[in-house]
């Protein structure tokens, strides 16, 4: 018999950036644990697509464009979303941009136009979101929110210290969030990635060079797909983890435990 505690049934999720890749890999395990769940993205096309993916389920979804930078857009689309699904339990700040958008190549010439491109969306765009879901959850005395962090946000990397510090700040607000909000029956929880193959990376980690330099330090040696984060969307989403707040779940194939290795034998 299936434990009713990942049940989803009669709970309604919103997924930032659930159009593709991560997101869209959530949104999905979701509608098939039985939530009703709403998309955010920033594409038409890929919004219909995922939209019709996740009907198949048979649950309600609601798809809309809306850049979570936008704090006006936010509040009008979180207002939609309320009215489509009727309610929201648990919203998952996931829209993100890449961080290797700039033309530099050191920190002391990177615009300031190209670090905003990414706090913006980061920062900004997980502050507007879970401050307007926060509102709903207050009524209704209990909700999830569930901030996309990164593996950038825990070591070091050069090049990309905007992405890197915006995904450590959204992780700090969680936990900042899960202490304020728990007397509230809020709870507050980080996801972070580690290498993952979506539209946003692919050519990037297929490239030999890179998969020369990275995939050795892979304790389990593959590239992650959207498909990895269902489990603990569904987990943060039930009512299994109705005592899990203040937590970061890092799901990276061992990446950020693993030295550097020499090359597997046989």
């Amino acid at each position: 018999m299936a434990y009713d505690g990942l049940d989803l049934k009669g709970k309604a999720v919103l997924v930032t950036g659930g159009n593709s890749g991560i997101g869209l890999g959530m949104a999905d395990a979701m509608a098939a644990a039985g939530a009703d769940v709403a998309i955010w993205g920033m594409k038409p096309e890929r919004n219909a697509e995922a939209a019709a993916r996740l009907q198949r389920h048979g649950r309600k979804v609601h798809a809309a464009i809306c850049d979570v930078s936008d704090e006006a857009a936010v509040e009008r689309e979180m207002a939609a979303t309320l009215k489509a699904l009727g309610r929201l339990d648990a919203c998952f700040a996931n829209a993100g941009v890449s961080g290797r958008g700039g033309p530099h190549k050191i920190f002391s010439e990177m615009t300031t136009a190209e670090w905003h491109r990414v706090t913006r969306v980061h920062i900004d765009g997980t502050f507007f979101t879970f401050r307007a879901a926060t509102r709903i959850m207050l009524n209704q005395g209990s909700g999830s929110l569930v901030a996309t962090g990164s593996a950038f946000g825990i070591f070091g990397h050069p090049w990309v210290e905007h992405y890197a510090a915006s995904k450590a700040a959204v992780a700090s607000l969680a936990r900042c969030l899960a202490v304020e909000l728990g007397p509230h029956g809020i709870r507050a929880n980080t996801i972070v990635p580690g290498y993952v193959d979506t539209p946003l990376t692919n050519a990037r980690i297929h490239s030999a060079e890179f998969t020369a330099d990275m995939m050795p330090r892979q304790a389990v040696p593959r590239w992650g797909v959207p498909e990895d984060f269902g489990g603990i969307a569904v987990y943060l989403a039930s009512d299994a983890s109705r005592w899990t707040t203040g937590a970061t779940f890092v799901i990276d194939g061992g990446f950020t435990v693993a030295a550097k290795v020499a090359p597997r034998e046989g």
